[in-house]
């Protein structure tokens, strides 16, 4: 399907994006995705995927997930060593647990989901390299004003600098090393 619409062998494209087709995308394959050998990003948003297929593509950047079903991140160990961008907004996922194979992340876009427990949160402290998250929408963010919540974000995961897409302040990151 992206070979008609881009006119090139995807096997050898950096960037793959398969976002919003008609009809959605409902399986990720392994063996179809496999073959991207060359591909740093892979974008299959806005579709109907219950479920992260193992990827075996050794160059992958950034994996965009966005507006899908998913409710667990799971199956990331094979990229688990040059991933360093998960755009998972717009999902149904409660655990953060599939991400903490990948060192080398340091974006995650986890917005409107169902993360409801501030110890998944905790969990990113030990993502060295993780410095941008997003986790506006979800259950955490609405229990507490902003403030409180980016506080809570910061004490949770201190390495981060930008949370919401706003950069965490001096007097921020003070105030989460008190708490």
């Amino acid at each position: 399907m992206w070979s008609e619409v881009n006119k090139k062998d995807p096997t050898h494209s950096q960037e793959v994006k398969l976002c919003a087709v008609m009809p959605p995308i409902k399986k990720m394959d392994s063996a179809q995705l496999s073959m991207l050998k060359s591909c740093e990003k892979l974008s299959l948003s806005t579709n109907s995927i219950e479920r992260i297929a193992p990827l075996k593509l050794k160059k992958l950047k950034i994996l965009s997930l966005g507006r899908n079903k998913i409710t667990k991140i799971d199956n990331l160990q094979s990229v688990s060593s040059s991933l360093e961008q998960l755009w998972i907004s717009y999902n149904f996922i409660t655990s953060l647990e599939g991400v903490l194979c990948c060192s080398k992340l340091h974006t995650l876009y986890c917005s409107n989901n169902k993360i409801t427990k501030w110890s998944e949160i905790a969990k990113l402290k030990d993502l060295k390299e993780l410095r941008d998250v997003v986790f506006f929408g979800n259950d955490i963010q609405r229990e507490l004003d902003e403030h409180s919540y980016r506080i809570a974000v910061l004490s949770a995961i201190p390495q981060v600098k930008k949370i919401d897409g706003k950069l965490v302040t001096p007097i921020e990151r003070e105030e989460a090393s008190n708490s």
